[in-house]
This record gives structure tokens, C-alpha cells and sequence, in this order.
């Protein structure tokens, strides 16, 4: 694989292209969070991720744990409210 530059100045910074495919699902609150935070805490872990295309897949896995975890949350309260209103109620 041959890698071509783009003259920036004094620089020359590789034309890199990830190869996220296009159907992949956008990120929800918690992947774009995430990011964030790798970005600005962890900036050489982003861009280790990021260069080895591992990113985005990382991020997507974020988001849909802590989408399960809060679902399984809401799940709970809502029992936890039923079990309450069962012993007001009785």
C-alpha cells in the first residue's frame, strides 16, 4: 500500500481515508460522549484507535452498552415504583 502527502507548509501530512462504510449506523449521545472524552483526556488512545480503524466500532459498542445499562435502569425504577405503589396501595 502506497501512501501519498499533501505539502501543508514546511509539512508533509499522509492523505489518510478511513474506511468506515457508509450504512453504518450513526452514533447516539453516549458514542459522540465518549469521543469527546478520548479526544480531549485522551488524545493518544484516540488517535491510536483512530488509525487503526478501531474507533468507530469502539464507540458504537459504548453507545449501545450504556443504552442497554439505562434501559435495564428504567426497567428497575419502573419495578421498584410498581412494588411501592403495590404497598401504598394495599
Amino acid at each position: 500500500m502506497e501512501l501519498s502527502y499533501t505539502l501543508r507548509g514546511d509539512y508533509l501530512i499522509p492523505d489518510l481515508i478511513l474506511s468506515d462504510p457508509p450504512d453504518a449506523p450513526t452514533l447516539g449521545r453516549y458514542g459522540k460522549m465518549r469521543r469527546a472524552y478520548l479526544k480531549e483526556r485522551r488524545p493518544i488512545l484516540y488517535s491510536r484507535l483512530l488509525l487503526r480503524e478501531e474507533l468507530f466500532p469502539h464507540l458504537r459498542e459504548i453507545d449501545e452498552a450504556a443504552k442497554t445499562r439505562m434501559r435495564t435502569i428504567a426497567d428497575r425504577e419502573q419495578a421498584h415504583e410498581v412494588i411501592l405503589a403495590e404497598l401504598v396501595y394495599n
